[in-house]
């Protein structure tokens, strides 16, 4: 049978990767498989960039819209589902387009899932207890002391993952970074062709102000207060996201509008600086130029698909 090949279109936010795999799907065929981490959930459209209704009729989408916000979801999870998408589309010999800013999860879909070590629940709950009484920011710090490597890449505000790292150091002793490093992610189930978009700095930051600007005009806010309607609590994972957060704040009147916008356009720019770092890491992209190099890379994907890429 060999194995599948897909091509994955990754990059920070805000730098067209949506339009880019929609072109190329349209043009050279397959579907598209998203690897985002908000893209899973139900109801939340506006704030996720999510493909429009028009979109997904254009091509086939796959791994939105899988859950409600109040459902958990993880990377295992994720993993569970992408490989069982992709190897559907290569039963029926159709080349595999994955798209995401979500790191983690392309690299647990295509290179495996570490095994966590055995956690004590009175260390979970310990954490969440001084989560409550001092704060996120307090356990974030923690961590950049104990592991600094975990802490470069979450937002001080990530608290579900912060707690997941500190919860591994305090039961054992080592950081969740030195299992993820012993584990070294070396399963191989694909041959993959990643392809990275870049856009110069200034650039996408203007791109990420113009996009949250375009966001509110087109219902943001009247998105998040509809969730909040429909019962979903504001402290839910989903719900204190990038940019969700930011509505909420504003909903409960602690922060006046103008300073929500601003935190959301600030708290957008970081997390691309992550995401830059994140996928820079990986010597297997292929850079282009997002505003130059079109042609050559549908030549590249061309190619790619030419040498036997997704054609079972």
């Amino acid at each position: 049978m060999g194995r599948p090949s897909v091509v994955i279109l990754l990059g920070p936010t805000g730098t067209g990767k949506s339009k880019w795999v929609l072109e190329g799907a349209e043009e050279i065929g397959g579907e598209i498989i998203h690897a985002d981490s908000m893209q899973v959930y139900r109801y939340m459209d506006i704030g996720t960039a999510k493909p429009t209704p028009d979109d997904q009729k254009r091509v086939r989408h796959h791994l939105i819209d899988i859950v409600t916000p109040d459902q958990p979801f993880d990377a295992a999870l994720y993993r569970m589902l992408g490989r069982r998408t992709i190897d559907q589309l290569y039963q029926d010999k159709k080349p595999i387009w994955i798209v995401g800013g979500t790191g983690l999860y392309i690299k647990t879909l295509t290179q495996g899932l570490f095994s966590s070590p055995k956690i004590d629940p009175q260390v979970r709950e310990r954490l969440k207890q001084e989560a409550k009484e001092k704060g996120s920011s307090a356990l974030y710090e923690r961590l950049k002391k104990t592991d600094s490597q975990t802490a470069f890449h979450l937002h001080p505000h990530d608290l579900f993952r912060i707690i997941r790292a500190l919860e591994v150091y305090d039961s054992t002793g080592l950081p969740i970074s030195f299992y993820r490093g012993q584990h070294r992610f070396g399963e191989r189930p694909y041959l993959t062709l990643k392809i990275g978009l870049e856009v110069d700095r200034d650039s996408l930051y203007r791109r990420i102000e113009k996009r949250a600007d375009q966001m509110i005009e087109n219902g943001f806010l009247q998105e998040v207060e509809r969730l909040m309607e429909m019962g979903y609590a504001p402290g839910l994972k989903p719900m204190q996201s990038l940019g969700y957060k930011q509505m909420v704040q504003f909903l409960l009147k602690r922060v006046r509008w103008e300073e929500a916008v601003r935190q959301m356009k600030r708290d957008t720019r970081h997390y691309a600086k992550r995401q830059w770092t994140w996928f820079r890491a990986d010597p297997d992209v292929h850079w282009w130029d997002a505003s130059k190099d079109r042609q050559k890379i549908f030549h590249e994907i061309k190619s790619f698909w030419g040498r036997g890429g997704g054609k079972a």
